[in-house]
């Protein structure tokens, strides 16, 4: 199944208090649920000013219907094609 990386651009994210962040993650796990189980949320790495999610997902499409449900952005929606780590230079 593809995975993808969602840019979502969140002024301030960086500083969100925990309850906040447990809020968002509740509402996403939420809507997850509703789509089933084809989309599967990995994880998400928060930064200052943006949440970079990384997803499971049949289609773009559906990533993208889960920003809509969720009230989220998706500012940048792309399909990871290889995973490259500091193992991929030994080989």
């Amino acid at each position: 199944m593809p995975k993808y990386v969602i840019e979502r651009e969140l002024p301030g994210a960086g500083a969100l208090p925990p309850e906040t962040i447990k809020a968002i993650s509740q509402k996403s796990c939420g809507v997850l649920q509703q789509l089933g189980s084809e989309i599967q949320w990995l994880h998400s790495y928060v930064t200052d000013n943006k949440i970079y999610c990384v997803y499971i997902a049949p289609n773009e499409q559906m990533v993208r219907e889960h920003a809509r449900l969720g009230g989220f952005p998706a500012n940048s929606v792309a399909q990871v094609k290889t995973v490259i780590d500091p193992t991929t230079a030994e080989g």
